[in-house]
């Protein structure tokens, strides 16, 4: 008997009762303060087919260690060339692949490039097997085929059948140790791969050195060292397993080497207790009895084996399984109440707490227990007064993520911000994280986006780190003629794009980033700082083509480039977008942009076309990171440079059409299914657009006090505060046609504006919306 037909039964039976149990139910629909379990809503499959990017391990948040299986073994180049079949496991799962490989300690979550896969294990039976095989061939190897149907992932908890083995592997994780549970089948030798050759964005050439030591018959440690997207970055583990270790051997390189010194004299394969190479397999065989259960913790550290058995020691001291579980989910609900909501929309409350999920990934801890960590400079640094991270993806996240952590998580904020700073003392380059991690500048992605993030925590009041300190490393940062065509925008006002490519993208998110400094400097009334900044944010109008209405690159004698699309995505001047959606990218003077493009109405008009016009294929066939799965009209919602469009129809004549635009991304760019992210989730970015907008709410330009106003999708929500208060938002006449704002109170007085202030949120009150399914009249 299906819930429909239990409540058809039950009201002709117990009426009084069913009218209870939906009275409670509406009550409980409308009211966010009703204590519920958020976790239930957290889907982590959510993205991880397709665009998505999202890995569904077992983690806690913001842990240094990300538990999960990694389902393919793809090269990143073929016959020296890049593969793009790589790009579809930047987090080392596709769901629609078929085998896993093993589980890796270290991912990233919704990233366009990407790196880590760090520490696999993969437990087996039978004939011991030291070559992963391939997923057409999958036992020709040790990876298993294993079917959705047999996986489940929760928040602090993944676990799989996988199937060639009829194994039982379940994943739990503290911040700095994985811990594995294998069920083994049936009586006889198993055997535990470890994989130290396996990466994502694997290159034969990747790893530098790896070395495994066999402490005693349950500890074994050891290190890899890798150059990959970091390109110096080293992963020390400790490793230790429940039963005795009965032997032990490794796969040797197979590739010749001019110099074996004199450990050639040993039989290195079995039972000898040190290994070591660029290319190292390693294997442990247990006797097991069906049933019975291996576990195995696994402690990471950037400073040392002995750092790691410390975070072992520190975190997991015991062999509970179910008890760390318990501790991570714990740790999960306490992240989920931080935004309490409430819907009848069961899809919204999987939609949005699967987004705080996703939100709570990034930024990484990175440091030990004791507060040590490697550093930029490669030395080992101790954090002082602060927690230490990594995972910096500030190209995406400094939109939307650390704008929503400076409401949720303000603590947490300061020690992102002291990381910063602690990464440009540590730069040879004077410079703040452009996109940092694992100890290692990167350099992906333009603009300089830290000072966006810490001129917004300044701006709404993040206390804890060195205020003067940080606007000289703004600044310092800024002024660094080197960098991306810098010194060129600092002398004329504009990237040349004959110079420098993606020219218009980097000389307006340079202005951007200049008025955040401008706003920062003369907050702390240094005038000059702030004058300066403010004069150079204003130079975006060089690039301005009266005649064709959009954004264009100019080249170094000040003409325009005459190869112009302003469709194309692999326009010269842009990168991962094209003009029609960059051309909208000034955030910081939005009325300036309206008017010298004529003006709202010829604004809105644009808006308009730009939403409902068709973009066909050719136009981002070479650009990886768009795809059909993220585009409205013309509209790219899957990438982030126009998160802050729909919200510009605020500064229009008909503002109204904000609500309209952002319902339409809520309702078609989510969805509480694998294939859910429209687009890279980008170290939560993706998902901090969700949160914000479902809200009724979006900081369209970090670094001010304001958030622009939308359309809430919830029904209620509520936001504990610091001091005992909480912010209220209410949507009156929700629904899923409902989507245009007839009018918003707060606290009871009509708001007479289409946005609100930081302030005016930290205050606490209540925020009313009246909905309606058509537009007001005025």
């Amino acid at each position: 008997m299906d819930p429909t037909q239990i409540i058809l039964v039950s009201m002709i039976r117990f009426p009084s009762v069913v009218l209870l149990f939906l009275l409670v139910g509406t009550i409980r629909a409308q009211d966010p303060t009703i204590k519920e379990e958020r976790l239930l809503y957290v889907d982590p499959m959510i993205g991880t087919q397709r665009m998505g990017h999202v890995y569904p391990g077992a983690t806690v948040p913001f842990g240094m260690v990300q538990m999960s299986p990694d389902t393919d073994t793809l090269p990143y180049a073929v016959d020296s060339k890049y593969n793009p079949e790589v790009y579809r496991s930047c987090s080392g799962y596709q769901y629609d692949d078929s085998t896993i490989v093993g589980f890796s300690h270290t991912h990233f979550s919704g990233t366009g490039h990407s790196d880590l896969g760090d520490i696999l294990l993969m437990p087996t039976t039978g004939p011991l097997q030291m070559n992963p095989g391939t997923a057409a061939a999958p036992q020709s190897g040790f990876r298993s085929v294993f079917h959705h149907a047999s996986e489940n992932a929760t928040p602090a908890l993944y676990s799989v059948l996988l199937e060639d083995q009829g194994i039982r592997a379940s994943l739990t994780a503290t911040t700095r140790v994985g811990m594995h549970r294998y069920t083994f089948p049936r009586t006889e030798t198993g055997h535990v791969i470890l994989d130290l050759v396996h990466g994502i964005y694997n290159h034969a050439d990747k790893n530098v050195w790896t070395f495994v030591r066999i402490e005693n018959d349950t500890l074994v440690t050891g290190y890899r060292q890798t150059n990959g997207w970091g390109r110096t970055r080293t992963v020390y583990f400790a490793m230790a397993f429940s039963e005795p270790i009965m032997h032990y051997g490794q796969q040797p390189d197979a590739r010749p080497t001019e110099y074996r010194g004199f450990w050639r004299k040993f039989d290195q394969t079995k039972d000898f207790p040190e290994m070591a190479g660029r290319q190292l397999r390693a294997w442990f065989d247990f006797e097991m009895h069906a049933g019975e259960q291996l576990l195995v913790k696994v402690a990471l550290s950037s400073v040392s084996t002995d750092g790691a058995l410390r975070n072992m020691a520190a975190e997991v001291p015991h062999w509970d399984f179910d008890r760390v579980v318990r501790e991570g989910q714990d740790a999960w609900r306490k992240e989920l109440d931080r935004i309490k909501i409430s819907s009848r929309d069961p899809d919204v409350l999987k939609n949005f707490y699967t987004a705080m999920y996703h939100s709570c990934l990034s930024p990484t801890v990175y440091m030990d227990v004791d507060g040590q960590y490697r550093g930029l400079d490669q030395n080992v640094h101790k954090a002082e007064g602060f927690t230490n991270h990594t995972t910096f993806s500030l190209w995406d996240t400094y939109r939307a993520l650390h704008p929503l952590f400076n409401i949720i998580q303000r603590e947490r904020s300061s020690d992102l911000i002291n990381s910063m700073l602690a990464h440009y003392d540590q730069s040879a380059h004077h410079m703040l994280p452009i996109w940092s991690h694992h100890a290692n500048e990167n350099w992906c992605m333009i603009g300089y986006h830290a000072v966006s993030v810490i001129a917004d925590a300044h701006e709404k009041g993040i206390t804890g780190f060195d205020v003067q300190h940080a606007l000289d490393a703004c600044v310092a940062t800024a002024r660094h003629r080197s960098f991306e065509g810098l010194g060129d925008y600092i002398d004329l006002g504009f990237v040349p794009e004959d110079r420098s490519g993606s020219s218009v993208s980097k000389t307006l998110e340079y202005a951007y980033d200049d008025h955040c400094i401008a706003r920062m400097a003369r907050s702390m009334r240094q005038e000059t700082i702030a004058t300066e900044f403010l004069t150079r944010s204003g130079k975006y109008v060089y690039l301005f083509d009266p005649s064709s209405g959009f954004m264009r690159p100019r080249l170094i004698d000040g003409t325009f480039l005459t190869e112009f699309d302003p469709l194309d995505t692999h326009q010269k001047g842009f990168i991962e977008g094209n003009a029609w959606n960059y051309s909208l990218y000034v955030p910081h003077r939005t009325m300036e942009l309206v008017q010298i493009m004529g003006g709202w109405i010829r604004f809105r008009e644009h808006l308009d076309s730009l939403f409902t016009m068709q973009l066909d294929d050719k136009y981002f066939a070479k650009t990886e990171d768009i795809t059909r799965d993220g585009i409205m009209g013309n509209y790219v919602h899957g990438n982030e440079p126009s998160h802050h469009v729909a919200y510009l129809y605020n500064y229009s004549d008909r503002p109204w059409m904000t609500g309209k635009r952002v319902r339409d991304v809520l309702d078609q760019m989510y969805a509480p299914k694998p294939d859910g992210l429209s687009g890279n989730d980008d170290c939560g970015q993706m998902s901090a657009w969700y949160i914000f907008s479902a809200l009724g709410f979006y900081p369209m330009c970090p670094g001010s006090d304001r958030y622009e106003l939308g359309s809430p999708v919830v029904h209620s929500a509520m936001i504990p505060l610091p001091d005992n208060k909480a912010f209220h938002i209410w949507a009156r006449k929700q629904g899923p046609k409902n989507v245009y704002v007839r009018a918003v109170k707060l606290n009871g007085a009509v708001l007479g504006r289409t946005y609100i202030t930081h302030a005016e949120i930290m205050a606490g009150g209540t925020l009313e919306f009246e909905m309606s399914a058509k537009p007001p009249k005025h």
